[in-house]
């Protein structure tokens, strides 16, 4: 089986799984050469490790029934994305309303900010110069299209 054909029956079985809590989606599948499948999931509400762990638990034993890889050679694991991997769709980045981004576009220009609106063309950072009498603030629109990558930025 090629890749393609490999992500689409396991999103296809993951839809499966995660239908009875329309809260949870799939962000990515990612599959290696050597038969390593990540598969990244995010809720609205966002995703426990329990979630994560029976997710895991009934896609494996799926992939196992159908026999996709014979000898049951392949490892699945399933995880939500972190904060170490940019957004990928319009619902993570509803989700993440109130957060702290970094945004960089395609021309490569770089923004901080708090993400502070989003439509389906794009969404708003609010960024914060100066501070007391000297703050500023500033609201950068960007669109879709324009982006490179957009990570929520952990604030401590």
């Amino acid at each position: 089986m090629t890749n393609e054909i490999l992500i689409s029956t396991v999103e296809t079985m993951l839809a499966d799984i995660i239908s009875p809590n329309p809260d949870m989606f799939l962000v990515e599948i990612k599959i290696k050469p050597t038969n390593n499948i990540k598969v990244f999931i995010d809720a609205d509400s966002g995703v426990s490790i329990e979630k994560c762990i029976t997710v895991n638990r009934a896609l494996y034993k799926k992939m196992e029934e159908t026999g996709m890889f014979p000898g049951g050679d392949f490892s699945l694991e399933v995880s939500s994305p972190g904060l170490g991997e940019p957004l990928k769709l319009f619902r993570q980045y509803k989700k993440n309303i109130g957060r702290n981004a970094e945004v960089i576009t395609k021309d490569g220009q770089r923004k901080e900010g708090k993400l502070i609106e989003v439509t389906e063309d794009g969404f708003i950072v609010e960024e914060i110069k100066g501070k007391n009498k000297k703050k500023e603030v500033i609201n950068h629109t960007f669109l879709f299209d324009h982006i490179k990558t957009t990570k929520i930025q952990a604030v401590f």
